[in-house]
């Protein structure tokens, strides 16, 4: 669709999308294309529409009865309809997104401090790509990897690697992304961190600070690691 464009679905569609369901409105909604993102219409009074974003490990929105032109700014989506005693789905794949040019070589200004600086070249980024992983690949509420599964999971990439030393990773990506108080701080009196993996893989996935193509390091078919961590 052109921007500006309209396409309504539902079980009789018209001219739209039919989804022959008995459980779906017979006018549930539309949708509707922007310059660099897509609106979602619902048009039923009782139910709640949902778009996940396939690509982002859990990321989604809530379209609510009535509401009207909900901007959608995932490039690929899913729209979830709840209908009767199961789940409709379908897939929209949005117009692509815009962004600003890349900054001139000749800007002599100073350059702006990374807010989450990792080395995809380090151990430290393989525990947490391995700790991201069966979020990454499609199951966002998956029960996050126990250390023996790490170890398992870094064996192709890292032989050598042991509890003590997938811990040890695990506490410095928590310092790095000041989850936790580096020494100094602890000594300090500040409290224990609880819940560190969890808290680590949404960071990570919030921020995309780790994504599905960087699972290929942990087959050793990736960029291979440069300066690494013990």
């Amino acid at each position: 669709m052109a921007p500006g464009e309209s396409l309504t679905f539902g079980r009789d569609g018209g001219r739209g999308l039919v989804i022959p369901h008995a459980g779906v409105s017979r006018n549930a909604g539309r949708i509707t294309a922007s310059g660099s993102f897509w609106t979602l219409a619902n048009h039923t009074r009782d139910r709640t529409y949902v778009v996940e974003n396939p690509e982002g490990a859990g990321e989604h929105m809530k379209v609510t009865p009535g509401r009207v032109d909900a901007p959608v700014p995932f490039e690929f989506a899913r729209v979830v309809l709840p209908a009767g005693d199961e789940l409709v789905t379908f897939e929209v794949w949005a117009p692509r997104h815009d962004y600003l040019p890349t900054a001139p070589s000749g800007d002599d200004g100073s350059l702006t401090t990374p807010a989450f600086p990792l080395d995809r070249g380090s151990r430290y980024f393989l525990v947490l790509a391995a700790l991201c992983e069966p979020r990454l690949r499609g199951e966002p509420y998956a029960p996050l990897p126990t250390t023996e599964k790490l170890l398992e999971r870094l064996r192709p990439v890292w032989p050598e690697a042991g509890r003590a030393s997938v811990q040890w990773n695990i506490d410095y990506l928590a310092v790095k992304l000041r989850l936790k108080p580096g020494p100094e701080e602890a000594a300090e009196g500040r409290a224990r961190l609880n819940g560190k993996k969890e808290m680590l893989v949404a960071l990570a996935l919030r921020f995309d600070l780790v994504h599905e193509d960087d699972l290929e390091l942990l087959n050793g078919t990736g960029r291979a690691p440069g300066r690494v961590l013990a």
